[in-house]
């Protein structure tokens, strides 16, 4: 098994940017995303998912570490000043890099 070192970049944020967001990431030229319902509590409070408007989703994207870092300047820039968005990145193995 041959593993390659890539970044995986989670973005919890509000479920209403979810259009704009792939969007976003299919326009950075990103190789695919995955994005799942998420709920939780943070500094906004409890976040139960309950109805749209406190709904949240969480987007995992992998990618090179230098795509990663400017698609995260990307959303600090765009959106962290009027939206509910934290990313965090990580190191990662993969098998298959070719899809990443």
């Amino acid at each position: 098994m041959q593993a390659n070192n890539k970044t995986l970049i989670t973005i919890v944020t509000e479920a209403s940017l979810e259009n704009k967001l792939s969007k976003e990431l299919d326009d950075f030229g990103v190789h695919g995303y995955t994005i799942t319902d998420a709920r939780g509590k943070g500094a906004r409070g409890l976040r139960s998912g309950d109805w749209d408007v406190e709904s949240n989703i969480r987007i995992e994207v992998i990618c090179s570490e230098l795509i990663a870092r400017e698609l995260m300047n990307l959303l600090q820039e765009r959106y962290y000043d009027n939206f509910a968005m934290i990313t965090y990145s990580h190191e990662v193995f993969v098998l298959r890099p070719e899809k990443f």
